[in-house]
């Protein structure tokens, strides 16, 4: 019998247990360690508060093959979210009933190959002969013959050090200490940011309703008084209402294939040789849905506020209103008739091209460095994977209420607290989540592995990564020495450097490479 260690029970992880059912030809025991729940892991667990929303269509979230993947194992066809709860495809699921679907898809493995659940925290991993030791936090050891990583984000419960509240998951985040009428920043306007906008509004008892059309907040009196801030001085783009359904997606006409394989890898320039061609698939899809609009600019979309002077908070919050209205009635032309949402969400539908470019090492370590992680990562956040329409509405509503105020950038310690501009606040909230570094990993099994030399971070040149080191599919573990372990894989999170963007799940009829990945790496672990 194949024994196969599955460390982290999240998304990849059950993804990884998917694909060895579907691969599997003689019997197979998966051990599966995680404290969570397996299937919703930590992030999706299913107690969290139903008002947390992912930003992905429900339409377009799945765990399974479909006819587009083009994997060596068997295609085992399956629902997507949408399909599977009887929701609206366009519309956007609580954080929770994703979770629930992913706790479904797991237990549906189960009775495929004999699966053991180990609710506990792996520690250490050794070699034992021929064979892979698994240490957990209980004492136990699993002994397997592949073990493999899929421990998504090195998350620590965001703690409080003097009125800071450092960066992590929101529903994490132990919220008791402001209290109603606090004068709390928070620091950063994406995701992350609004997850905090709902715990500590509706997640105090507020509500929104709405009249004539517009959105209305309706104070508990249980808010703290929120400000906001962040580099740029605006939220992430809302994301453009759904018209393409579950498959539909810009086929790139400039970044194609071809001219990917046409770059000399490890030498390549992000700006230079693919920059170029995402700003004409751009270009090409804006001005195709608005033939006869301004030009695209991407000064403005990237920087509204630059160039801008206010004399004072009252004279920028009212200009950010209006770009938030505006941001609105771009998400509600759509991502296929509203032009400039249309072309946003190229950016979105073009991510397996950027990977097929700038993955293991396809550009140089400097132009990986300043110009993806230093440049386009954020930028493509910020224009692409922004929340769903509704929540930028209600950012509108609880600026016009009070509760929440804009303020600028610049953020100084205070006598009794921090500054920002002409406000003093008593607490400091970081709405993000952390950076990928393994360097500094929380979790006691990267921890054990980088100590023990069994691991090391992925380098481009001179530039060292925060990310894991592994091999070109099926992502073999690296020790320090630049051997590839043969029964050691990672998958996921940690490997981000080495894979571009790894935090984004997987789209149906979008020939995921998550899912590529996901069945090489059974299938090795198999072998």
């Amino acid at each position: 019998m194949t024994v196969v260690c599955i460390v982290g029970a999240g998304p990849r992880g059950t993804s990884v247990l998917e694909r060895i059912c579907a691969n599997a030809r003689e019997p197979v025991r998966v051990h599966v360690v995680d404290p969570f729940p397996p299937g919703p892991g930590r992030v999706w667990r299913t107690d969290q508060p139903e008002h947390l929303l992912m930003n992905t269509p429900a339409g377009q979230v799945s765990l399974f093959t479909d006819a587009t993947v083009p994997c060596a194992g068997p295609r085992v066809p399956g629902p997507s979210l949408a399909e599977w709860a009887g929701v609206d495809p366009d519309g956007y699921p609580s954080r929770a009933q994703y979770g629930r679907y992913l706790g479904w898809v797991f237990r549906r493995l189960t009775g495929q190959v004999d699966v053991v659940v180990h609710r506990a925290e792996a520690v250490a991993l050794d070699d034992t002969g021929v064979t892979q030791s698994v240490t957990l936090s209980t004492g136990h050891r699993i002994t397997a013959d592949a073990v493999v990583l899929a421990l998504g984000h090195d998350l620590v419960t965001p703690s409080w050090t003097a009125g800071h509240l450092s960066p992590g998951n929101a529903a994490d985040a132990d919220l008791s200490a402001l209290r109603p009428g606090d004068p709390v920043l928070l620091r950063g306007m994406g995701l992350t940011f609004f997850d905090y906008l709902s715990m500590c509004t509706v997640g105090r008892g507020g509500r929104f309703t709405r009249a004539d059309g517009a959105l209305r907040y309706l104070p508990s009196g249980r808010e703290p008084q929120l400000f906001a801030t962040s580099r740029r001085g605006v939220p992430h783009h809302a994301r453009g209402v759904n018209q393409k359904g579950t498959a539909g997606r810009h086929e790139p006409v400039f970044l194609t294939h071809d001219r990917i394989a046409a770059l000399p890898r490890g030498r390549s320039s992000f700006r230079r040789d693919i920059w170029p061609l995402v700003d004409q698939e751009v270009r090409h899809v804006y001005h195709r849905a608005h033939p006869s609009g301004p030009p695209w600019n991407w000064r403005r979309i990237a920087q509204p506020a630059r160039g801008l002077r206010f004399p004072s908070r009252a004279t920028y919050q009212n200009w950010l209103v209006g770009h938030l209205i505006r941001d609105v009635a771009h998400a509600k032309r759509g991502n296929v008739r509203g032009p400039v949402k249309a072309a946003l969400d190229v950016l979105r539908d073009i991510r397996n091209e950027i990977r097929l470019a700038v993955d293991h090492g396809g550009i140089s370590g400097e132009s990986y460095r300043d110009d993806v992680a230093g440049w386009y990562t954020p930028l493509n956040a910020f224009l692409s994977i922004g929340p769903p329409v509704g929540r930028i509405e209600e950012m509108i509503a609880l600026l016009r209420s009070g509760v929440l105020q804009a303020v600028g950038p610049d953020l100084r310690h205070g006598p009794t607290g921090f500054t920002v501009g002409d406000v003093e606040v008593t607490s400091v909230v970081e709405a993000r989540m952390p950076e990928v570094d393994v360097r500094q990993a929380a979790n006691p099994l990267l921890r054990h592995l980088l100590r023990t030399a069994q691991a090391r971070p992925f380098r481009l040149g001179a530039y060292e990564t925060g990310g894991l080191d592994v091999t070109r599919t099926p992502s073999r573990v690296v020790d320090a020495t630049g051997r590839p372990h043969p029964r050691r894989f990672a998958f996921g999170v940690p490997t981000e450097y080495v894979h571009w963007v790894t935090a984004a799940g997987v789209r149906p009829w979008s020939a995921s490479v998550t899912l590529v990945e996901a069945d090489a790496i059974a299938r090795a672990a198999l072998s």
